[in-house]
């Protein structure tokens, strides 16, 4: 979609790194809440927000989670207690100190400070979701937050308008053999948890989501010009937009100086 011009600006990828969101977004509660940078598809994905509300946003329509507002790297949903995605590294720390603060202020968790630091292979679900169970852990049992440094390697460029032309071929080869989704498929299939049948099953399933969201996105209206100053002021329509939720400069009064406002 964005090769083919329906995606503005730019888009992240997060081949090679799902492993990290899978291990830890999934033993999170309803009541949990996210921060993150951008690449915030997959994290909003494992939050559970449907993939056609998604890939809306994405495409900048009205039918998506933010209504076309927030575009590839702001994902934003209130329902599924996701915070946001941030374009600029760092920007979500103040955003999740602050949603800690609150669950310390209504007394619904520990201390958010005291931080224990942890290293783990973020090519390994398993190991991920060992350090997130911990992570976690630690935090409902008021012992404090916990950095967690998942080690990953991304197997596209910093996005899709980077041609990702300075890493050499062997160093993507060697970690392409590491790739946390192949490594996760031959684990269930060696301990017997899952058959290759069920495994193309789940397959063709995604991919039937997918197409159908794209679909979805790609049918779906692109939002109203008196969206424009929603979300962005407290009163909008002290900001240019009429009572008819037109803009009041398109009305031919305006320029006379007789308009009502």
């Amino acid at each position: 979609m964005y090769y083919y011009r329906k995606m503005f600006g730019f888009v992240h990828l997060y081949n090679g790194q799902e492993a990290v969101s899978t291990g830890f977004i999934k033993l999170l509660k309803q009541q949990d809440s996210i921060a993150c940078t951008y690449r915030d598809h997959v994290q909003a994905l494992s939050e559970g927000i449907p993939a056609r509300a998604i890939l809306s946003e994405l495409l900048d329509k009205a039918t998506s989670c933010c209504r076309g507002q927030g575009g590839s790297m702001h994902i934003f949903s209130r329902e599924h207690n996701m915070l946001g995605g941030f374009a600029f590294i760092g920007e979500g720390i103040p955003i999740g100190t602050g949603a800690a603060f609150t669950s310390k202020y209504k007394r619904e968790k520990g201390p958010a400070f005291g931080m224990l630091g942890v290293h783990v292979d973020g090519m390994d679900v398993l190991k991920v979701r060992e350090v997130a169970k911990e992570a976690i852990g630690r935090a409902r049992r008021g012992e404090g937050p916990t950095l967690v440094e998942c080690e990953t390697y991304r197997f596209r460029g910093h996005s899709l308008a980077d041609p990702d032309k300075l890493r050499h071929p062997a160093e993507n080869a060697h970690y392409a053999a590491r790739d946390p989704i192949t490594a996760l498929k031959k684990y269930l299939i060696d301990n017997c948890l899952a058959s290759e049948a069920d495994l193309k099953a789940i397959d063709k399933k995604m991919d039937e989501v997918v197409e159908e969201a794209v679909e979805f996105a790609d049918e779906s209206p692109v939002p109203s010009k008196s969206q424009l100053l929603k979300n962005v002021f407290a009163d909008p329509k002290g900001f240019g937009i009429g009572p008819d939720v037109r803009y009041r400069c398109e009305d031919p009064k305006f320029t006379e100086g007789t308009a009502q406002v």
